[in-house]
């Protein structure tokens, strides 16, 4: 900016004097620029200080402004702020802790619309301010979040993990853990993509030597089969608690009846047994009763 700041920069804390006290707010000056706060902008009592902390901004009426709310990411901070309102052709709308969301353009976003995030997600961010000294905010750049991110021990592996995911790729999916860890998710280890800022559950399948992570969205065996497993349940339930069929019956009549090829029902009856809610006899396999 030049001209009406020189020496005030539009997006940083400034401290500066109470100049002039009018109905709709305050001046507030710094030597050379006047500079409104209005009301709805202050948040505590300042009658009688001669100095205020603000936040230096450009109104509506393209004016220098200033607000004593904090932002709470600038130029030189990140920090993970959340969307509340997606438009297209333009991005997504983010709260920073000011009265006025910033927006993160579309250029910034995912090329496909149903990745983009939606209200309540979150994304690493920090500010950008214009040419024209408009705030906006984009996504942390990547070498930044290198600088951030904390190492993983080998202990991790095959541990649920929860994280956020904060960069798309053609080959798949970025996140960040609520540990701080980095991690990848490849495209073979998900059923679908999740969306920019989407917040994920997984497990880590491989601690890297530089300490990142490799995560996998899919069930594990034993999950994957819990589906089948219960459809058995339902089907003795509606039976009475019995049915004609056991590990060694027939591929076709298992087929007909369940779906399942012989190897998934017996992966499935398997896993009924384990937990000790049902047991086999002469083709038949029957409840368990608790003891």
């Amino acid at each position: 900016m030049t001209g009406r700041n020189d020496i005030v920069k539009v997006g940083t804390i400034q401290t500066l004097t109470i100049d002039e006290r009018a109905d709709y707010g305050y001046f507030l000056t710094d030597g050379e620029n006047r500079i409104l706060l209005h009301n709805s902008e202050v948040t505590e009592n300042i009658e009688g200080n001669e100095t205020v902390d603000v936040f230096i901004y450009i109104d509506h009426e393209e004016r220098m402004a200033a607000t004593m709310r904090k932002p709470i990411i600038d130029e030189d901070h990140h920090n993970w702020v959340e969307v509340v309102e997606v438009v297209d052709h333009l991005g997504a709308f983010v709260n920073i802790g000011l009265s006025k969301d910033a927006l993160i353009a579309s250029d910034h976003l995912p090329l496909f619309r149903q990745l983009w995030p939606q209200p309540g997600d979150k994304l690493l961010c920090t500010m950008r301010i214009s040419k024209n000294g408009k705030y906006f905010a984009e996504p942390l750049k990547e070498e930044k979040v290198r600088q951030l991110v904390i190492k993983a021990e080998p202990a991790l592996l095959n541990k649920d993990i929860t994280g956020t995911v904060y960069r798309l790729i053609v080959e798949g999916s970025f996140l960040i853990t609520e540990d701080g860890y980095k991690g990848f998710i490849h495209k073979s280890e998900r059923k679908q993509e999740p969306r920019l800022g989407e917040k994920i559950q997984g497990r880590v399948i491989d601690v890297k030597e530089d300490g990142t992570l490799n995560v996998s969205l899919l069930p594990r065996k034993q999950e994957a089969i819990e589906p089948d497993a219960r459809e058995i349940l339902i089907y003795m339930e509606s039976r009475g608690g019995a049915m004609p069929y056991w590990d060694k019956s027939s591929p076709d009549d298992i087929k007909e009846r369940f779906g399942l090829s012989k190897a998934a029902f017996k992966r499935a009856l398997g896993n009924l047994m384990k937990h000790g809610k049902v047991y086999q006899e002469n083709g038949w396999t029957y409840f368990k009763k608790e003891e």
